[in-house]
């Protein structure tokens, strides 16, 4: 069994950083999950007319209205199964700004070839989730395509959207994982970035998932 990554990137998995193919080559047959800790050197919403919504969203465990600096977090992995015989990935991320801990949870489907990831304790919000590899072998992924999923299932066009870009890589200097996320609205410029380092470990996991990783909703819609 092949991870969802490397399912959806075919041979362009190979293309990555060793340490990458470890971080993102695990299945829900691995018999593994993985833990990180680091520390985000930015973290948050530069946007202040944007954190009324984000103080919104992270109700629903997904972004934060804080901004931050030396902003410490973990995350947690657990490839599985989930609950529409689906390869799926689900991470669940806590950040501590000090005035308050944020957590950030969603979980990535593989269907039909397609990564669709899911946001938010309630799974609400999808994207569509595109992976390359840069010429530098690291990984690049796309959020696009946002949907919201209150009863009916309602696309947000690009121009009243925003788009996610994230970069991975390994720092061979640091020995440590380097990520830069920025999520981007067209017209009005950087909504939510963070950025920082951070080690990682893999550990035993029977392949269900915690209770604080499960989310209150499923959804199977695309």
């Amino acid at each position: 069994m092949t991870s969802i990554y490397q399912q959806a990137m075919g041979s362009e998995f190979g293309r990555l950083q060793p340490e990458l193919r470890e971080y993102f080559g695990t299945d829900a047959a691995s018999g593994l999950a993985g833990h990180g800790r680091g520390v985000f050197d930015v973290a948050g919403s530069p946007a202040w007319f944007a954190r009324p919504a984000f103080r919104l969203t992270a109700l629903e465990n997904a972004f934060f209205p804080e901004y931050n600096t030396d902003v410490p977090f973990t995350i947690d992995n657990y490839p599985h199964v989930d609950p529409f015989g689906r390869p799926a990935l689900t991470a669940r991320r806590e950040l501590d700004f000090g005035t308050a801990v944020r957590l950030f949870e969603d979980t990535t489907s593989l269907q039909d070839g397609v990564l669709t990831d899911y946001v938010g304790r309630h799974r609400r919000m999808a994207t569509l989730l595109t992976c390359t590899a840069s010429d530098e072998g690291r990984m690049r992924m796309v959020s696009s395509r946002t949907r919201l999923f209150a009863g009916l299932r309602l696309p947000l066009p690009d121009a009243f959207g925003a788009l996610a870009y994230v970069e991975q890589w390994w720092d061979d200097d640091a020995g440590a994982f380097r990520i830069t996320t920025n999520v981007v609205h067209r017209q009005l410029g950087t909504l939510l970035v963070y950025a920082g380092l951070f080690e990682y470990s893999t550990h035993p996991f029977d392949g269900v998932l915690p209770p604080a990783a499960e989310p209150d909703r499923w959804e199977r819609r695309v």
